[in-house]
């Protein structure tokens, strides 16, 4: 019997992990005044990300004579220290604050997802090499070591994804790990092995699908670290100095002394996106999180 044939033939065996079936993720979502709220805020975001730059009423970076002026009529927002409509800028930015969040977040998903999946299933020394790494990752400080590789690589955009993706994987790994150290003793990954079927097929076909509701979940939660990650290397210079985001906006209003001139339409409006993009997000990986774990929901 070939690999596929007895793949095949245990596929009804397969149980889902995480105990009864709970509702559906529309119920989920809609269901909840959390679920509503943050899937409001997320596609509020999400269409300025997309639309920002259309609907922004001046262009970005354009200058004025109306330095730090407060809100008004013709700036809703008030303007910079260069003159440029705050407002604008806010639309803006969104786009590379969301792009950075989704593309780290997935680089770290994958990455995550595959060193989990193979030390968990194979075992042995490769287990141990690459839960030694994992904890590598785990101990150090994360934001440090984010400056460290930012500040030696030329200030991107896709470094800035790259930074941040390549040092948030480990949480994932160690999730997926924990997860696989569990499916590959079960019954119907037994019986696959019995009859024939190949490492790969096993992983493919029964123990990835088991894990993708946890890679899911923790991946929305890491969209959230991502955007805190970038806007707080952006604040620090090490964001892409050729692109507007949210980050880039609240470096560039403390270092022209904005706080202390009282400027506060400079300060609070990114300030206030990133916290409330953070949270609606945070709450929908929580969700998440609670829909695929009978645990969490019975303390939930």
């Amino acid at each position: 019997m070939s690999g596929e044939q007895a793949g095949a033939a245990v596929e009804v065996l397969a149980q889902p992990e995480f105990g009864d079936e709970p509702g559906t993720v529309r119920e989920l979502l809609l269901g909840t005044w959390r679920g509503r709220f943050g899937l409001a805020v997320v596609a509020l975001f999400a269409f300025m990300a997309l639309f920002g730059k259309a609907i922004a009423p001046y262009p970005p970076d354009a200058s004025s004579l109306d330095v730090l002026a407060p809100p008004s009529i013709h700036h809703l927002l008030g303007t910079t220290e260069s003159g440029a409509d705050v407002l604008s800028q806010v639309l803006v930015g969104a786009r590379v604050s969301i792009v950075v969040g989704l593309a780290a977040a997935a680089i770290s998903a994958v990455l995550g997802s595959t060193v989990g999946l193979v030390g968990g299933y194979f075992g042995g020394w490769t287990d141990r090499g690459l839960d030694a790494l994992e904890n590598w990752f785990l101990v150090i400080p994360t934001l440090p070591l984010m400056i460290v590789l930012a500040r030696l690589l030329n200030p991107s955009l896709t470094v800035l994804i790259a930074v941040i993706g390549l040092t948030s994987w480990a949480g994932t790994g160690r999730i997926v790990r924990a997860q696989v150290l569990t499916l590959r003793e079960r019954a119907f990954v037994e019986r696959a092995r019995a009859l024939g079927a190949g490492d790969g097929y096993i992983i493919r076909k029964h123990i990835l699908p088991n894990t993708l509701p946890l890679i899911f979940a923790n991946t929305v939660l890491i969209v959230a670290v991502a955007i805190l990650s970038e806007a707080a290397l952006s604040f620090l210079g090490l964001g892409d100095p050729t692109r507007i985001s949210w980050g880039t906006m609240l470096e560039n209003a403390f270092e022209s002394g904005a706080p202390s001139a009282q400027a506060w339409w400079y300060v609070i409006p990114p300030g206030l996106c990133i916290t409330v993009l953070v949270l609606a997000i945070s709450i929908l990986g929580y969700l998440f999180e609670e829909h695929v774990n009978p645990r969490l929901r019975e303390h939930g």
